[in-house]
């Protein structure tokens, strides 16, 4: 049978508790609901008794329909004397809301937890007091459901962000917290006319950023559409009505057109023998908005306002109906989809093709199993609506989304920041998946513009936080490339490499930024650690005296010290003492001179041998006193200045900055020089090691006749002098027989790069070279 676009088509079981052509439709999208029903209230009003609500739980049984009956009973005391703002009894709402997850099919458990979504947050029940009533499954999924308002917060996206993240995190124990919340989500928007101006936009976009997302990533396409639309509708008002008309006439216009389609394919599928189920499809107002806001096209441009989905009984079917309708009517090249093969990554699977209707005009069609079709619609619900299935298509519905899902818990694990966590979320919940091979053939889906280092994280953690280089399809290629749909890629690691901050410019996975972010915290906080304990040292040996050796606050002979030391400085521990002093959060003279005072009061006295130590030791490895040497194995804590780029050899001091850690400045920098007219204390002394553990960068500006093959020449050169160029900037002003080069040099030290510049000199169109102050 064939429904037209226009016309309201139930699912597999009608809703008499709801408008019509508000039914949850199986097959065809409709308009936004409350466009038809503008009266506040309605879509909760037509489901207020709990006599509409049982009429759907008969694929419960008697036991569970009585355990519902008490948890809505107990909810309709709890919020007595509540009401809506659209007037009604408060309880209209969470019945409506157990009324879309019975439509779901969700179990009993959900269904009493959607009842009482609302009880602890809004009437002051407890958990403690659900558990004992109902049991502790359907206590876990209320309280997931519960958002953290009564405790306290800085701002309401402090508050929203943590929020969202219990949400998320109940909802990777338990899917249903998820289906309950979208549920809830969606009455709130149908009956959002109710509510003041100034809460709806807030509402829609929080909807339209968030709830929509997650809705098509556990494939649920049906309440994500919906969303999708009333989120617009609220958001974009004026536009929503203008293309609403625009969608209204365009049904009268091609209603020939259609039925003529419809008429020819069911002919054609009932002679090739093939049965099959066509029914009409309509696009949303919000797709027709963004496709034409996206490709700058005006309405009359979209052409697949209208299409066609084609349900058969089999898999192979389906490419056999692809056939027969190809044979029918002339595909538009390069408009095939084949999700059936390679499904998205919310499970959704189907083949799409355009084809060229009679009059001229593309028209899509959709082919797809029932079980398919099941999955499109319903997503990780459809576990529950067609459990009974025993084919191997319907078995498979429960794992949808069971990867992203886990993805959330292993993002909190590295993840205290509600708001952080909160930002990788949303990183994840991409609308558009591109998919990619391992050297294996296993099939990862990635978002669109992912590079070989979110593939890398996507395989393991430790794969990408010891990946070096990738190779696509057999070529080398650099970690900042854009996969494409079909690449085979191969990621090369080493056992030394490190996570890089620079990936965090370019990786697109909630996974890969926060696995990066966490190695890079830990990596700083112990640096920090180590360099606070030596600058520590340092500056209590200025006070002849030797910082105490105990590695555990817990030692008998200096847990008072420290634990005197740390409560004075308003740390937690020794450590994260030691990680302020490392971060410039803390001076290291002014705390060893208070651990001094509190030595000196412990009966220990200042050593003579201890103030000149440092200075005079004959060990190598020892630091002068108050110096910090740097080797160059130095990473997070320290830095190099990027204004004047020290190298050994160099006259140098170093600046502590607050929480930056120490940054080392060339003596002569005039920013270093600002620095410290500003904030003298903050500077320590700091010297080269003896023997550096790496090149190190700095600049150089070389002046050239323009000539060809100029480049190449001033490049040999600097490879003769066994350095390296690591960046080039060019002059683009190049008026007259001359252009100046800038190069970032790698260099051992200053002889070193006095020797490069000595080559360069000599190379006949090198006019100037000369090294890049401050």
């Amino acid at each position: 049978m064939f429904f037209p676009p226009w016309a309201s088509r139930s699912g597999a079981r009608p809703d008499p508790a709801k408008p019509e052509g508000e039914a949850g439709a199986a097959v065809a999208p409709k308009p936004a609901p409350p466009a038809r029903d503008p009266v506040p209230g309605a879509h909760g009003a037509s489901a207020a008794s709990f006599a509409a609500l049982t009429g759907k739980l008969d694929y419960l049984d008697e036991a569970d329909v009585r355990r519902v009956r008490d948890a809505y009973r107990f909810a309709d005391e709890a919020h007595l004397g509540q009401f809506r703002a659209s007037g009604e009894p408060y309880i209209t709402h969470p019945i409506a809301v157990a009324g879309l997850c019975a439509d779901w099919k969700l179990d009993a458990q959900a269904i009493m937890a959607a009842l009482m979504h609302d009880a602890m947050e809004d009437c002051g029940v407890t958990k403690q007091e659900l558990i004992e009533r109902f049991g502790s499954p359907t206590a876990e999924l209320v309280d997931g459901l519960t958002k953290l308002d009564k405790l306290q917060f800085l701002t309401r996206e402090e508050s929203q962000a943590e929020s969202f993240r219990k949400m998320l995190l109940a909802m990777a124990r338990d899917v249903r917290v998820i289906l309950i919340k979208l549920a809830d989500r969606m009455h709130n928007m149908r009956t959002m006319t109710a509510m003041a101006a100034s809460k709806r936009g807030r509402i829609a976009r929080e909807t339209l950023e968030i709830y929509a997302p997650i809705a098509h990533r556990l494939g649920l396409n049906q309440t994500y559409r919906e969303l999708q639309e009333l989120s617009f509708q609220f958001l974009r008002p004026w536009r929503y009505s203008a293309l609403s008309k625009a969608v209204r006439s365009a049904r009268g216009h091609r209603r020939d057109v259609v039925e003529r389609v419809r008429v020819e394919v069911e002919k054609a599928f009932e002679e090739a023998g093939l049965p099959a189920q066509v029914y009409g499809r309509e696009k949303t107002v919000h797709s027709i908005y963004n496709k034409m806001r996206d490709k700058h096209l005006s309405f009359a441009q979209v052409s697949d306002i209208f299409g066609f989905r084609l349900v058969v009984n089999t898999l192979p079917d389906c490419y056999l109906a692809l056939g027969v309708l190809h044979q029918l009517f002339k595909p538009v090249p390069g408009r095939f989809k084949d999700y059936i093969a390679i499904p998205k990554a919310n499970g959704y699977q189907s083949l799409h093709t355009m084809v060229v209707s009679p009059v001229g005009t593309a028209v899509e069609f959709q082919i797809r199993t029932e079980a398919m079709h099941a999955v499109a619609e319903a997503g990780i619900a459809a576990h529950w609506m067609y459990k009974t299935r025993q084919d191997h298509e319907g078995a498979d519905n429960q794992h949808i989304g069971t990867m992203w899902l886990q993805s959330l818990v292993d993002i909190q694990s590295e993840t205290r920041d509600s708001a952080e966590f909160l930002e990788h979320v949303k990183i994840d919940l991409f609308p558009e998946s591109i998919y990619v091979f391992t050297p294996k053939s296993k099939i990862l889906a990635l978002p669109r513009g992912a590079t070989p280092v979110d593939f890398a994280y996507a395989i393991h953690s430790r794969v990408g936080d010891h990946c070096v280089a990738a190779r696509v399809n057999g070529e080398p290629v650099a970690l900042r490339t854009e996969l494409r749909s079909g690449d085979v890629i191969e990621i090369v690691t080493a056992p030394a490499a490190r996570p890089n901050p620079a990936w965090l410019n370019f990786v697109r996975t909630g996974r890969a930024r926060s696995k990066i972010r966490h190695y890079l915290k830990n990596m700083e906080a112990e640096e920090s650690y180590e360099l606070g304990q030596k600058l520590l040292a340092q500056a209590l040996r200025a006070e002849g005296l030797q910082l105490p050796t105990a590695e555990d606050d817990d030692i008998d002979a200096n847990s008072v010290l420290w634990h005197a030391l740390v409560r004075w400085s308003g740390n937690r521990n020794r450590r994260e003492l030691m990680v302020d002093i490392g971060l410039g959060r803390k001076i290291a003279s002014i705390v060893a001179k208070r651990l001094a005072k509190l030595m000196v009061d412990q009966g220990q006295r200042p050593d003579a041998l201890t103030l000149t130590m440092g200075r005079y030791a004959t060990d190598s490895n020892a630091p002068a006193q108050g110096t910090v040497v740097i080797d160059g194995t130095e990473n997070a804590t320290v830095q190099l200045g990027t204004c004047c780029r020290p190298i050994p050899g160099d006259d140098i001091v170093g600046y502590l900055g607050r929480g930056e850690g120490l940054t080392v400045h060339r003596a002569e920098c005039t920013v270093g020089k600002r620095l410290f007219e500003r904030d003298s204390e903050r500077w320590l002394t700091v010297e080269w090691s003896d023997h550096p553990a790496r090149a190190f960068q700095t600049s150089v500006a070389v002046l050239v006749r323009n000539g060809k093959g100029v480049l190449a020449e001033v490049a040999q050169a600097v490879s003769v002098a066994e350095a390296d160029i690591t960046h080039i900037d060019m002059d683009t002003s190049r008026s007259g027989e001359t252009s100046e080069l800038k190069l970032l040099l790698a260099v051992r030290d200053r002889q070193h790069l006095a020797d490069v510049l000595r080559v360069l000199r000599h190379r006949p169109s090198v006019d100037k070279v000369s090294r890049v102050k401050s």
